[in-house]
């Protein structure tokens, strides 16, 4: 919300003190290509976990979630280290004025708090301290029991259809070299996570598998500037299912999960001509 009153009062400055008349500064989008990279925060609903392999096939009821921040710093921006932070990617084309095909990557981060319990159904029989046939009995998720984190990550590969509109003139605003734009679009997917899943002391399995598919929609506000390079932050909601999530290096061994999402998205990128014309 801060960050939302400080760009509207930078707005509003710029307002008062420009002396120009221009609007939609940057032009026909028609032909048009445009990328992006940035940052984002996720929030997860709770979701039902199933596992199932030899021996074991237990669900945990409403288990919790949440992402993984890291503090700004240098591998923000190191190509080697991108995938440190939770990044956001995506690179599409203006196929008509006001209407854009893209394809991208949402880089979450999805953690299973370990400081929560749930209530377990199924039964385990590996010779473990958490042996037994559970019917709804409430069980604390100890580090110990279960790591369950998609943290390299929770990467929602998308084709996104969107809109897009300049609001200069419904804004009334005039300053020179600065374009406001809205726009919405819808998404659909596949979940290709890096799942970092330590079950019972099994060893884990922590390569890149693809899991399921995800479908979202979003919302966005796009500052132009100079016609080609922009900011620009969204809110995306979305629902996930996987299906298919590797958790150990038994082939026999996976988990399935589906949950929905909100993501805050924060980007800056540029808008460019393929061809000479301006």
């Amino acid at each position: 919300m801060k960050k939302i009153l400080f760009l509207a009062l930078l707005l509003q400055t710029l307002i008062l003190y420009s002396q120009s008349s221009n609007f939609n500064d940057a032009g026909p989008n028609k032909g048009k290509m445009f990328a992006y990279w940035g940052w984002n925060r996720g929030h997860f609903s709770t979701s039902d976990i199933t596992f199932k392999g030899e021996n074991y096939n237990f669900t945990l009821d409403n288990v919790e979630a949440k992402d993984k921040p890291k503090p700004f710093g240098i591998y923000y921006f190191k190509p080697d280290e991108v995938t440190i932070p939770q990044t956001n990617f995506r690179i599409g084309y203006f196929f008509k004025e006001n209407y854009t095909l893209s394809i991208g990557v949402d880089h979450m981060k999805y953690v299973m708090r370990n400081d929560k319990s749930a209530s377990i159904n199924g039964s385990i029989n590996l010779g473990s301290d958490f042996d037994g046939d559970y019917m709804g009995e409430t069980i604390s998720l100890s580090e110990d029991f279960l790591l369950f984190e998609h943290t390299d990550g929770l990467n929602y590969i998308n084709v996104e259809v969107n809109r897009f509109d300049n609001l200069d003139d419904w804004l009334n605003f005039s300053v020179k070299n600065i374009d406001i734009n809205l726009l919405e679009g819808i998404g659909v997917g596949v979940l290709l996570p890096k799942t970092n899943t330590t079950l019972l002391n099994k060893q884990r399995y922590d390569d890149f598998h693809l899991a399921g598919y995800g479908v979202s929609a979003h919302v966005g506000l796009n500052v132009t500037f100079f016609k080609h390079f922009f900011i620009q932050s969204n809110l995306k909601a979305g629902y996930i299912n996987m299906g298919d999530i590797r958790t150990t290096h038994s082939e026999n061994d996976s988990a399935s999960q589906s949950f929905t999402f909100l993501e805050n998205v924060y980007v800056f990128g540029a808008r460019f001509n393929l061809s000479k014309k301006n």
